[in-house]
């Protein structure tokens, strides 16, 4: 049946339990079957320990005794660490090994606390960490790269971003809460493979959608049937939460990588003509979009080991498409095949073409704050050491090569990545 339920406000959401789940089982008989997409009945456990752990963490009670793995050392490093939760440098890695798996969960509280939003929505704190799990519990922990600890990142940096004082003096608390919510929300339930992935095995989402920011939309669409299976904001007037749901979609589909163009040609404009008006909510809500755009990408502006570990996550999550559409032969897509496509030469050309235009369009819009010049020396950096990384690559294979010489295509490559 039709994963997508109407409420009174006329959104369409999709109830849990619809997420892309993709049987690659069933790819061998396609051009009999003509289908590929099917709906797997998701039966969810919650955990208890999970749930038990944060909500003594968040309530700042250290256990008495150790009843489960956690103890009082990991709950006073999770404090910790949340009390530098706006540093550039926080490890996302070692605060879900902390928090035993909960990051996204209890970030989310934390930061709901510190922006005030829990007091000026009046949002019953128990419902929150109800729709928290929710949305933690739809990531795909198999999935190496879009997962609940890239949700927790995505969203620590959002955190980050919006403190930008060229951007947090016009903030209201609902551009706050739209701006944590969207970033927890922005990849929930995703499959482990890009769109093109989905409309060439004819996923039942691609059709649903109709090819257009398919995972953007079901992302946008999930985290609203989970708002309204929590009752999360149900206190609220309806015309409020309309909004809200219809903002939430907004911002996460302006993630869609496909739309990079789009937003980078429209933020130049409005820096070369020098006419935002932050007092505007249009124009705030369109630096939401660009904020979270950032979040979404910054990894290659993060500290060495931290974006290294990234960049080999989503390199990995690339090479299993790639495997999958090698074993039920279909075309490779680009970037997945692990033969020709190395990390250093992905990552240089993530950084060159998409992560070097939009940091720089945010420093000059922020002003060139620490926070923006940490980032873009970090990107500097990073992308040199990629490049070395490269070159030894393509030296070792040189020296394996009997006859001394350089291929075209190593040739090509070297030349394609010394391209600015």
């Amino acid at each position: 049946g039709d994963a997508r339920v109407r409420s009174q406000t006329g959104v369409l959401s999709e109830r849990r339990g619809s997420y892309p789940f993709i049987d690659f089982r069933l790819l061998n008989n396609t051009t009999l079957s003509g289908e590929i997409g099917t709906k797997k009945k998701v039966k969810r456990l919650l955990s208890f320990q999970r749930y038990f752990h944060a909500s003594r963490l968040l309530r700042g009670i250290v256990p008495q005794a150790s009843l489960y793995l956690l103890d009082e050392d990991y709950l006073g490093q999770a404090r910790h660490m949340l009390s530098k939760v706006g540093m550039w440098d926080f490890d996302i890695f070692l605060f879900d090994r902390l928090t035993n798996g909960n990051s996204l969960v209890t970030l989310l509280c934390h930061l709901f606390n510190v922006h005030g939003l829990i007091h000026h929505f009046q949002l019953d704190m128990v419902t929150l960490h109800r729709f928290l799990v929710m949305v933690q519990e739809d990531y795909h922990s198999q999935n190496p790269y879009h997962n609940a600890v890239h949700a927790a990142d995505v969203t620590q940096a959002m955190h980050c971003y919006l403190r930008e004082p060229k951007l947090a003096n016009f903030l209201t608390p609902s551009d706050i809460m739209l701006g944590l919510l969207a970033a927890a929300a922005h990849d929930v339930d995703h499959p482990g493979v890009n769109q093109p992935f989905l409309i060439k095995t004819k996923h039942h989402l691609a059709s649903l959608y109709q090819n257009v920011s398919v995972l953007e939309n079901h992302h946008w669409r999930s985290t609203i049937g989970m708002l309204r299976e929590s009752r999360l904001l149900a206190h609220l007037p309806k015309e409020v939460t309309k909004d809200i749901e219809q903002q939430l979609g907004s911002l996460i589909l302006a993630t869609d990588i496909n739309r990079q163009n789009e937003f980078l040609i429209r933020l130049k404009s409005h820096l070369d003509n020098q006419d935002l008006r932050l007092e505007d909510a249009q124009d705030r809500h369109f630096m939401l979009q660009i904020a979270l755009k950032c979040a979404d990408i910054c990894n290659p502006c993060r500290l060495w080991d931290l974006s290294k570990q990234w960049s080999e996550r989503v390199c990995e999550e690339f090479y299993r498409q790639g495997d999958l559409e090698q074993k039920f032969e279909l075309e490779i897509s680009p970037l997945c095949n692990q033969q020709k496509d190395t990390i250093p030469s992905i990552q240089i050309g993530f950084m060159t073409y998409i992560v070097e235009p939009l940091f720089e369009r945010w420093a000059q819009f922020t002003g060139d704050t620490p926070l923006s010049e940490n980032m873009l020396n970090h990107l500097r950096r990073n992308k040199a050491k990629w490049r070395s990384l490269l070159y030894k690559q393509h030296s070792s294979s040189r020296s394996n090569d009997h006859s001394g010489q350089v291929t075209g295509s190593q040739e090509q490559t070297l030349n394609d990545e010394e391209t600015p």
